[in-house]
């Protein structure tokens, strides 16, 4: 006996406007999950390795890039991404000068070699000293 399925369309719309109807259910879910989510995510590590070493010796990363083709990008990016980045960055503000912080603070702090005439080897050394002070304090090793 063939099962009755709905066709993708109907599924589709039932989808959305159940999803929709569910924002204040999802609000409530995450209200108190930090913890929970933290424990069982740093538990899951080995897990998520595994699958991510199964998937490269898969190839599964470029065969689902070549699926969703770049007119998918585009489509979506252009019609969705404007609005959710725009409120995103917004909602970011505060996270991002917390985070961004420490790395002005190491450039602030960072007494550069002398600038050497245009053109000199020598002015790579500054380039190379922002890069270690950087390197260092994203890995927690100040130099």
């Amino acid at each position: 006996m063939a099962l009755t399925v709905k066709n993708a369309q109907a599924a589709a719309q039932k989808f959305v406007t159940n999803a929709q109807a569910a924002a204040p259910a999802y609000a409530t879910g995450v209200q108190n999950a930090g913890a929970k989510w933290q424990a069982n995510t740093a538990a899951a590590a080995d897990t998520w390795a595994a699958g991510v070493v199964q998937a490269t010796t898969d190839g599964r990363f470029a065969n689902r890039v070549n699926q969703a083709a770049a007119t998918k990008y585009q489509t979506r990016s252009s019609s969705v991404g404007p609005q959710r980045f725009q409120t995103g960055v917004a909602g970011a503000q505060q996270a991002w000068q917390t985070n961004t912080t420490p790395y002005l603070q190491t450039l602030a702090n960072l007494n550069l070699p002398a600038r050497q005439p245009k053109g000199s080897p020598a002015n790579y050394q500054r380039v190379q000293a922002v890069g270690q002070a950087l390197r260092a304090q994203k890995l927690g090793t100040n130099i």
